[in-house]
């Protein structure tokens, strides 16, 4: 409680002293006032977490100071001669509590407490959502002025000042392991690590060594639903008792990581079908969020679509195309199950494209297949021209990868993953 500040006005030079000792002993930093003339000041300099003042004063009555103030902490009005219209006029000008003298000491803490808690959660939540403003990368899943995806910002701006368990749930594509980074940078734990995994993935033997890793931090279990059967009480004891086995002993470790799970399934149906621990449901189930999918909020498909456009036009160095009404009505059809992700590599398509004169977004669409089949066509023809080009800049230069890239007008991390995803080899090229 060291941290909670209490701004104390009252003209009784004796009662003030006495809420002082009091506040003082139970360990408030405290600051007093003989008069509510200058609280306003006050207020902005010592910035208390509650204002605890009696009610009948000389000059401004708490009554009136009460009234006066637009953004201020709670509120607490305190008065020996309290009556019912006094206290309900307090309560609906937005006192958080009014008490009569005599008072319980023990009960004027308690309320005093609750007060600053709720004050500074308020502030945490508005300290949050300006930083989830300030962030990098936050507008890739995040962008968007529909309600849900405003509800989705105001819940990650509150669950992220908790330390409890996060539930997220979505679709494929809705920005699940994005959304769980933010609410890590958002946490008091963003400077720890951040490990994401594929629960489906972990055994029991490798689960100590990756608890250790996110000690500190943050721990991502992606599709939990495919979690091993052997590893879900080991996770269940570390979420219970915040311990693993230590893997060279096999003695109890402690470990100090906030968990967030991730899927995409009914995490009902996996309880039901005893592919998940109802206990370890529960434990995990902290907090939920669902993700929605695209199509719920048709409103923001034509936003992301030209944020994606420019963001690949600036990637590549080129202009951004120009999107038809024609072409906005057919993503405004498209159903999207692959979701954000879908349309993001969509827009991506279409901004490679086209570079190499093909501008067509539907051109673009028919590159893509979201069921995942192989088919010759389009996207083959690109890749096989992209791939040509490439690997003729890099025998002009002689695998000088800075000319490539210049040449080629796209940037050298861009040249990278283009190598990597079209199979070259630099070494056999030379």
């Amino acid at each position: 409680m060291a941290d909670q500040r209490v701004l104390i006005i009252d003209d009784d030079r004796l009662m003030r002293n006495s809420l002082v000792d009091l506040a003082e002993a139970a360990g408030w930093v405290t600051k007093a006032l003989a008069r509510a003339t200058d609280a306003e000041r006050w207020i902005d300099q010592f910035q208390p977490d509650v204002i605890l003042s009696d009610v009948r004063m000389p000059d401004v009555t708490g009554l009136d100071l009460l009234k006066s103030l637009v953004v201020a902490p709670p509120m607490v009005l305190i008065s020996a001669h309290g009556d019912i219209p006094t206290a309900v006029e307090a309560m609906r000008h937005g006192a958080y509590s009014f008490v009569e003298k005599p008072f319980d000491p023990k009960r004027l803490l308690l309320i005093l407490s609750h007060a600053a808690q709720a004050h500074q959660m308020q502030q945490r939540n508005v300290r949050l959502k300006e930083r989830l403003r300030e962030l990098s990368g936050v507008d890739r899943v995040l962008l968007g002025q529909t309600p849900q995806m405003q509800r989705l910002r105001d819940t990650i701006a509150m669950v992220a000042g908790a330390d409890s368990t996060v539930l997220l749930q979505g679709e494929t594509g809705t920005g699940k392991d994005l959304v769980a980074r933010l609410i890590h940078d958002l946490s008091a734990r963003c400077d720890g690590p951040y490990i994401a995994v594929n629960a489906a993935q972990i055994s029991a033997a490798h689960l100590p060594y990756i608890a250790r890793e996110a000690s500190g931090g943050t721990l991502l279990l992606d599709e939990i639903g495919a979690c091993p059967p052997d590893v879900q009480p080991l996770l269940l004891r570390m979420i219970d008792a915040g311990e693993t086995l230590a893997p060279d002993t096999g003695l109890p470790e402690k470990v100090d990581l906030r968990i967030i799970a991730a899927t995409n399934e009914d995490t009902d149906a996996s309880v039901k079908a005893g592919g998940l621990r109802a206990d370890l449901m529960f434990r995990l189930n902290g907090f939920a969020i669902n993700l929605p999918p695209l199509r719920d909020r048709r409103d923001d498909i034509s936003l992301l679509a030209m944020r994606f456009s420019q963001e690949f036009a600036s990637l590549y160095d080129s202009d951004p195309p120009a999107l038809r009404d024609d072409e906005l009505s057919t993503l405004m059809a498209h159903e999207w199950p692959g979701n954000v992700r879908e349309l993001r590599n969509l827009m991506d398509r279409r901004v490679m494209m086209a570079r190499h004169g093909i501008t067509s977004l539907h051109d673009a669409m028919s590159a893509h297949d979201t069921e995942g089949a192989h088919k010759s066509g389009l996207r083959e023809a690109v890749a096989a021209f992209e791939r040509q080009m490439i690997a003729k800049a890099i025998q002009t230069h002689a695998g000088r990868m800075e000319d490539v890239a210049r040449e080629l007008g796209i940037g050298r991390r861009t040249l990278n993953e283009k190598i990597v995803k079209l199979g070259l080899d630099k070494t056999a090229l030379l």
